[in-house]
């Protein structure tokens, strides 16, 4: 198959793109052909080394993607073969990502798509099931104000439509008016550049928060005693929090990362993505889309803060 992959971390320059061995599904395992592939921050970070070091001879990079599975391994239902199917954390502890005509994942990892559309299902995966968690791993929200920071995002994207899915009235910061038209699902968007923000944005009882440490003032004044912040992402290594204040209005600071949260709650992520899929509640960002073969520029849009959603067109 043909498959863009790296022996060492680096730079985008160290993903070559060519033929290696199609991978055969094990034990427990489908294969699945990929029709498309989403690249997420994640993928770009691992193949630069940032998270880790490379834990197999050759790493195919990409976690999330959609395709048809056409084998299935040992153990697997036949009925399996023909089906249409998102899945998620492909290149987690295994050398077959989604930047590839081919990948292979436990049975479990793939999910099926129904009708909707493979770019939609390539986007799922890490940005929809993490603002899944982040929504509902505190309960309900519905008839609750949430507050999503940095509408415009990947993760963003999803929180807005999943809360706005599970009866939340949505509020959301922007940076731009060109941000601002891909938030446009939320209620309220607040530039939070401008003055007054904490103001446009009200008291709100949630906040998903992709950039904590630069965001915690704006946050707390803007939570309502006993609100939950909870963060997905550390693109800083600290974050100083207030204390007193935070004790003061009882607020509770979460975080979480999809890879290791428990599966108990990565399954309720799984369903409740679906069920969102199935009633047409979620929708694909506007697409960058890149060949397979330029798998190294698709990852150099993402690191550059690409504005949408950048696939890999794999078959």
């Amino acid at each position: 198959m043909i498959a863009a992959s790296y022996s060492q971390t680096g730079a985008s320059d160290v993903l070559t793109v060519g033929e290696i061995e199609t991978p055969q599904p094990g034990p427990g395992e489908v294969r699945v052909k990929l029709a498309v592939a989403g690249v997420n921050p994640t993928d770009w970070k691992a193949r630069a080394g940032a998270t880790g070091s490379l834990g197999f001879p050759f790493q195919v990079p990409g976690q999330d993607g959609a395709g048809v599975i056409d084998a299935v391994g040992e153990g697997v239902a036949k009925a399996w073969k023909g089906e249409r199917v998102w899945v998620y954390l492909a290149a987690w502890q295994s050398p077959y990502g989604t930047a590839a005509e081919y990948t292979i994942v436990p049975v479990e990892k793939a999910v099926p798509l129904g009708d909707a559309s493979f770019e939609l299902g390539a986007s799922l995966g890490v940005p929809a099931l993490t603002a899944y968690h982040c929504l509902f791993s505190d309960g309900p929200v519905e008839g609750k104000r949430v507050l999503v920071a940095g509408g415009a995002g990947a993760v963003g994207h999803f929180a807005i439509e999943l809360a706005k899915w599970g009866g939340a009235e949505v509020v959301t910061t922007v940076s731009s008016p060109e941000k601002a038209e891909l938030a446009s699902a939320a209620d309220v968007i607040v530039n939070y550049k401008e003055d007054g923000a904490a103001d446009k944005i009200g008291k709100v009882d949630r906040v998903i928060e992709v950039a904590l440490g630069p965001n915690v003032e704006l946050d707390l004044a803007v939570t309502n005693p006993g609100a939950a912040i909870i963060s997905y992402a550390a693109d800083q290594p600290t974050a100083e929090l207030p204390l007193r204040a935070a004790m003061t209005a009882n607020l509770a600071f979460k975080f979480m990362l999809l890879y290791t949260i428990p599966e108990p709650a990565l399954h309720d992520a799984i369903g409740g993505v679906s069920k969102a899929v199935n009633v047409g509640a979620l929708t694909p960002q506007p697409l960058h889309r890149f060949p397979l073969a330029e798998t190294a520029a698709a990852h150099d849009a993402v690191e550059n803060g690409a504005v949408g959603k950048v696939v890999i067109d794999a078959a």
